[in-house]
């Protein structure tokens, strides 16, 4: 059974793309409804974010952990299995990714999920794959999606509850 979801930024909250100024990196565009449905999972999961983007992890940090409540890592891409086995039991986690890369850890936890715009190799070595694209839905339908495989399916008819609205804005 997973306790924890966690997921990478950039191309899964992101759509991946990044905008650079003079001054340096500059943007980032974050997707709808993905806080809203995070809200659903977190009575049954722990949820933390990580990224290897050092130029841009203000822009991350300001989304991740000030708007949206959650824990967010810097973690080199070739160092995330490490991590992960040194700080949780890699078969109760869930990752969320979609770089080139990625695949190594999905293969070290207990389940992996990629966008549909993730690297070929991504695709290939996720348990499940989202029909949305990272940053336009693609961790809303995640979280429905383990929803239904390993707690309650959401009912969109019942009412919300103050826990499935806690964490920051939505916008």
């Amino acid at each position: 059974m997973p306790r924890l979801f966690l997921l990478d930024v950039d191309g899964v909250l992101t759509t991946g793309r990044m905008y650079y100024t003079a001054e340096g990196k500059a943007l980032k565009v974050f997707g709808p409804d993905d806080n809203d449905a995070l809200c659903l999972l977190k009575p049954h999961l722990e949820i933390r974010c990580i990224t290897s983007d050092r130029r841009g992890l203000e822009i991350s940090r300001k989304r991740v952990v000030e708007d949206m409540g959650l824990p967010l890592d810097l973690v080199p891409t070739a160092e995330r299995v490490r991590w992960v086995a040194e700080r949780f039991d890699p078969a109760e986690v869930v990752f969320m990714g979609d770089g080139i890369f990625d695949h190594h850890l999905f293969r070290a936890v207990g389940y992996s999920i990629a966008p549909a715009n993730a690297h070929p190799l991504a695709k290939r070595y996720a348990s499940f794959v989202t029909e949305c694209r990272g940053g336009d839905r693609a961790v809303a339908e995640a979280c429905l999606h383990l929803l239904e495989k390993f707690f309650t399916p959401y009912d969109p008819e019942a009412p919300l509850s103050p826990d499935q609205t806690a964490f920051g804005q939505s916008g």
